[in-house]
């Protein structure tokens, strides 16, 4: 997935993973130490899970503080000797911030800028950031590209564009180089099936298994660049160790640069699921109605990435669900 040139960089950092037991984080937190970085976690399992990083906790270069990215002092000790940042520490879901602005507003913006001047504070080298592919709001041209983007939809939108703001006035004020990945749907292991704002994919695989139909916002026209787990570990480590000056303070899409409606998508699901439990094939697929801040279409450029950073997506959507499905039915546990 990463050229040997760039993994052989990774054992002279100290990367700090915000958020590190969540389900990006967790998984930024495993590669770094399986080559060789030294890696300390800030979470305050909000959202994520210790199970997440369970086998990590007795590993030599690993560390976990739990602290809140609202509390200062738990940011000024999370960064102590650390070199790099991957900010990862969010509270995400359109719906969650429709509901609860104010939560959305303490986490993502207020968190995020005890983050940046702590890390200016401490002198880290480079703060690599999880935007959002929210923020091109109501914006209709597709495929999306970095510098056109549209008004914010939802409360949770508004944050993450906040952060992409504050991280060029950080850089232009301080000196502190900030990127920014903007996420386009992500998937895959370790990403959780439960609660009321779980993804799309998860969700579904969940309620499949328990031979439950999923339900469809809207009519399943609705399309997502979908995006897999390791796509995005690889955008983080280029873009956390990329030396291109051109690269540094701004923000790339992060997708693989095709979409799928959701009515394709839950029937791809349904089928790799039916090679586990052939009963799966019958279930019906329901659709509800509209879901009040989503975004009709969503459609990446990569160019931007490939071009500065080096960006070569390598799972579609297709090579992503047959790596997720399976984790998800090692791993989850249902009863039929």
């Amino acid at each position: 997935m990463m050229s040997e040139e760039i993994q052989s960089q990774l054992p002279n950092l100290h990367v700090l993973v915000t958020g590190g037991a969540g389900f990006i984080g967790a998984n930024l937190c495993e590669y770094l130490i399986e080559n060789g970085a030294s890696v300390r976690c800030l979470d305050n399992f909000a959202t994520g899970h210790r199970k997440n990083i369970a086998h990590l906790m007795a590993h030599e270069r690993f560390g976990l503080i739990e602290g809140d990215i609202r509390k200062p002092e738990d940011c000024k000790r999370a960064v102590k000797g650390i070199t790099h940042i991957l900010h990862q520490a969010a509270l995400g879901s359109v719906p969650r911030s429709i509901n609860d602005p104010a939560r959305s507003n303490e986490v993502n913006v207020s968190g995020f800028l005890n983050m940046l001047i702590a890390a200016k504070d401490e002198g880290v080298k480079r703060f690599v950031y999880a935007a959002s592919s929210s923020t091109y709001g109501d914006s209709e041209s597709l495929p999306k590209q970095e510098d056109r983007i549209g008004k914010p939809l939802s409360p949770y939108a508004v944050t993450k564009y906040v952060n992409e703001l504050y991280a060029d006035v950080f850089h232009k004020t301080y000196g502190i180089d900030c990127i920014g990945l903007r996420y386009f749907n992500v998937f895959g292991r370790k990403q959780d099936p439960n609660g009321a704002y779980a993804a799309v994919i998860p969700k579904f695989v969940m309620q499949f298994m328990k031979h439950e139909s999923p339900v469809i916002n809207g009519d399943g026209s609705f399309s997502r660049d979908f995006t897999y787990i390791d796509n995005v570990i690889q955008a983080n480590v280029l873009a956390m160790l990329t030396q291109n000056e051109n690269a540094l303070n701004t923000v790339y899409n992060v997708a693989y640069g095709d979409r799928t409606n959701l009515t394709t998508l839950t029937t791809h699901l349904r089928s790799a699921l039916a090679q586990f439990d052939p009963q799966i094939a019958n279930i019906e697929i329901v659709y509800g109605s509209e879901r009040q801040g989503d975004v009709p279409h969503s459609l990446a450029s990569i160019e931007k990435a490939k071009q500065l950073l080096g960006y070569t997506p390598q799972y579609d959507l297709g090579a992503g669900l047959k790596e997720a499905v399976s984790w998800y039915w090692k791993n989850l546990k249902v009863d039929n």
